[in-house]
């Protein structure tokens, strides 16, 4: 059996059965192997980091890994952006990396890199594969390492005479590890620290299921602690009938404010909060002075189960308050920001996926779909955007039967607009909600914020931060990527558009305009 044959009935073996590729020549035995494997499904995508950006998506839908498929260091390099969003998500996914045939690395040729080097930027685990007899459990030991620190990124690199070699065979999988069970000491610590007035509980990472959420409402109940969802969750249950908890806030005076008064900063499953960015004269740690940080559970705990201990400890007879099913209604005439994110939660599906990367948006956006359907969110997690419409493609594919809505802003779309073909081809179901502003709005704010000053738009500076001369043409981007589209003005429009996309199967992109910021 040649090697990525073995390669990839390991992986299936292992639980991964859908791989998201771009691949060159140094992956032709990887991709002929799909027709020796079936039950490996294999998703074309059009650019490497639209591939990276599925695969992620995938696996905080799925809760399992999804293997993604690159050529040699330069795909690699091409989809780096969203496998930092992973990283920073604390993904399970498996990357694997073609490489030239050994004996070809000596002659320089002209895509021969550093891959090893370049994937330790992002990865926690890298193994070059170097022999076909060990091809299988190289794999097989990838899968497992996806697992390890509550979730992360693991690269094998494949030359390709490996792939092409006879002599393997199929390994079998190795156990996947374990989240480290609740510490009976932090569990003391946060139930001493939330007994106190003024405690902060951050969620984030693990903590943010419809079982672990449930835990902390009860805790909020019987205490009063406050809860906060970190800034951009990495899949996050929330809606109508689970506990209303707001976001912290992505600016850094604005947080400040939210955790003001803390007097302990209890995480779950959170980072303790930094500023995104450095300001001049804005603080860049996050915690007020004088409040205790107390650690509950990190990203490789079981933060559920840490908050199931809490809830027991100090709430076992409280019941958490659920938010209402009761999204805002969305005022009528020209579309803007407000009117756009109310008519999105008025008429999300129930059990449908939130892809958000709304950017300038997401502060409207977060608090009207509190009171929505049910549903789960998926965010921006490293702040690489781009990640949007292909995590909308990872997380159809993740789940075909929940319908995906992707709120996602226009300049960002553009980085990988490429994803529109993948869902196409696929027939997923996807509404893309597209805000268009004809500006990287973003940097508007972010410009006067780190005091360069403010940006006319008729000046130098402000060109640079505009999209427009030519202003892109969303409605024929999507219909030559093959996604049905509609352009919207209006609030009535949009929610005729979103009544047409969501009342028949496949794709659809709704290009809606709204006043740019400034």
């Amino acid at each position: 059996m040649r090697g990525a044959e073995a390669l990839v009935g390991s992986l299936v073996g292992a639980g991964v059965d859908v791989c998201f590729m771009n691949p060159g020549t140094s992956e032709m035995h990887f991709v002929q192997a799909l027709d020796a494997v079936p039950e490996m499904r294999g998703v074309l995508a059009l650019f490497e980091g639209v591939a990276t950006g599925a695969a992620d998506a995938y696996a905080r839908v799925a809760g399992r890994p999804a293997a993604v498929l690159l050529h040699l260091g330069p795909g690699l390099g091409n989809g780096i952006a969203n496998l930092h969003n992973a990283r920073r998500a604390g993904t399970p996914l498996l990357c694997v990396v073609g490489a030239h045939a050994t004996d070809h690395v000596r002659h320089d040729a002209p895509l021969e890199s550093d891959i090893s080097a370049l994937a330790r930027t992002v990865s926690g685990w890298v193994h070059v594969c170097g022999d076909v007899r060990d091809v299988a459990d190289d794999a097989v030991r990838a899968v497992a390492a996806t697992s390890e620190r509550g979730g992360q990124l693991a690269t094998l690199v494949l030359p390709a005479d490996v792939s092409w070699s006879e002599g393997a065979a199929p390994a079998p999988a190795l156990p996947a590890a374990a989240p480290f069970p609740p510490a009976p000491s932090r569990v003391a610590a946060a139930a001493a620290a939330v007994r106190e007035p003024g405690a902060v509980i951050l969620l984030g990472g693990p903590a943010l299921t419809a079982e672990a959420m449930d835990a902390a409402g009860r805790v909020a109940a019987a205490t009063g602690s406050r809860l906060l969802v970190e800034t951009f969750p990495r899949r996050w249950d929330t809606g109508a009938g689970r506990p209303r908890v707001d976001k912290l806030a992505y600016f850094a005076e604005e947080a400040l404010a939210q955790l003001e008064g803390a007097s302990s900063l209890v995480l779950a499953g959170a980072r303790s909060p930094v500023s995104f960015f450095g300001y001049p004269g804005v603080p860049g740690d996050l915690v007020p002075e004088g409040a205790a940080v107390v650690g509950l559970a990190d990203a490789a705990s079981d933060a559920a189960g840490a908050l199931e201990a809490l809830a027991a400890e100090v709430a076992p007879d409280a019941t958490a308050e659920p938010a209402p099913w009761d999204a805002p209604t969305p005022a009528p005439g020209r579309l803007d920001v407000r009117s756009l994110c109310a008519a999105v939660a008025a008429t999300l599906p129930e059990d449908a996926i939130v892809v958000d990367e709304s950017l300038t948006a997401a502060a409207v956006l977060a608090p009207a779909l509190q009171t929505a359907a049910p549903h789960t969110q998926l965010a921006l997690t490293g702040g690489a955007i781009g990640q949007g419409p292909p995590a909308a493609l990872g997380a159809a594919v993740a789940a075909p039967k929940r319908p995906v809505v992707a709120v996602q802003a226009d300049g960002s779309a553009l980085y990988t607009l490429q994803a529109l073909w993948t869902q196409a081809r696929e027939q997923l179901d996807v509404t893309t909600v597209l805000i268009n502003n004809s500006a990287y709005a973003i940097l508007r704010v972010e410009l006067a914020r780190t005091g360069a000053g403010e940006a006319a738009h008729s000046g130098r500076a402000g060109r640079m931060l505009t999209l427009t001369d030519p202003t892109p043409d969303f409605v024929s981007l999507a219909t030559g990527y093959g996604v049905p589209a509609r352009r919207v003005e209006t609030t009535e429009d949009l929610l005729a558009a979103l009544k047409w996309a969501q009342g028949e199967p496949g794709p659809h992109l709704i290009e809606a305009i709204v006043p740019a910021l400034g």
